[in-house]
């Protein structure tokens, strides 16, 4: 069983949490998580590719184990996000590097591409949204009213998003046997998002989460100047983003590798052992030469 380091860094008067794990001589694969989780959703995934892999997985300020300032202290976007995981990075000496992103992981992913794109070396991206083909209504549209006005009403429906039931419900919506997802899962995220003030965090950036989809030209530049390599695997139930949102990677990477999996949005917890091989076999096709430097 491979070693994982749990570790701490301050940056920029912020500590920041992550997990390590692997020969930091190997090629590095940076693990972005989403909402509502932390890098607590990389746990099962971190020791399958450690033997092959140097991994990196930090927990977003405001998430998981990392400091979580109130919003009068730090504004809360995914631009400032990107800046503390861009800071990190240099903080610890890895100059190239390959990322998995996933859900709120995606926007900072895409920042860090664009601000960087000679240190990616490729995208793995497991329901991390690059196109507006994929936004399920559903999900969605409670959201793009908040984005337009910011109301009672139209906080209380995202505020919803914070319980319990809606955190279970994106665990398992679209999972065939829902038995195999841990309830540890939801329990765990919603006693995180729950703590004093971090209701006001989260709503921050759902409001903020706009900008990621007008960001969403200037990335789809980045990919066809770049053509950096692509794996989008997706789980075919996911009612956050649809599988739309994986096949829309070829508009503009056409030899993407797309894989629709059977599942939901946190695909890690029904399929960890198939998610991990296509990882594998994706970054031994891509990263030949690509060791850390």
């Amino acid at each position: 069983m491979a070693t994982v380091h749990h570790r701490q860094r301050v940056i920029d008067g912020h500590t920041l949490f992550y997990r390590e794990a692997g020969d930091p001589d190997a090629p590095t694969l940076v693990l972005l998580h989403g909402y509502p989780t932390s890098s607590f959703m990389f746990r099962h995934l971190i020791p399958l590719l450690a033997d092959d892999f140097h991994l990196i997985a930090p927990d977003h300020l405001g998430f998981g184990l990392s400091d979580a300032p109130d919003v009068s202290e730090f504004d809360y976007t995914f631009d400032a996000l990107a800046d503390l995981t861009q800071s990190l990075l240099s903080e610890l000496g890895v100059q190239r590097y390959a990322i998995y992103v996933q859900d709120y992981g995606a926007p900072i992913g895409w920042r860090l591409a664009i601000r960087e794109p000679e240190a990616v070396t490729a995208i793995i991206s497991q329901s991390g949204n690059a196109y507006e083909a994929g936004f399920v209504d559903g999900f969605w549209v409670p959201v793009r009213a908040y984005w337009q006005e910011q109301s009672e009403t139209t906080e209380a429906a995202m505020r919803v998003a914070l319980g319990i039931d809606a955190i279970r419900w994106q665990y398992l919506t679209g999972v065939e046997d829902p038995t195999v997802v841990d309830p540890q899962t939801w329990i765990h995220d919603h006693a995180l998002v729950s703590r004093p003030g971090n209701d006001r965090i989260q709503l921050a950036l759902f409001r903020d989460y706009a900008s990621n989809v007008a960001f969403y030209p200037k990335l789809h530049e980045y990919f066809r100047a770049s053509q950096v390599p692509l794996l989008a695997v997706w789980g075919d139930g996911d009612e956050i983003f649809g599988p739309d949102g994986a096949h829309a990677f070829r508009t503009d990477l056409p030899h993407a590798e797309i894989h629709l999996v059977p599942g939901g949005h946190f695909l890690l917890e029904s399929d960890v052992d198939g998610v991990a091989e296509l990882i594998r076999s994706f970054l031994h096709s891509h990263l030949e030469g690509h060791a850390r430097m």
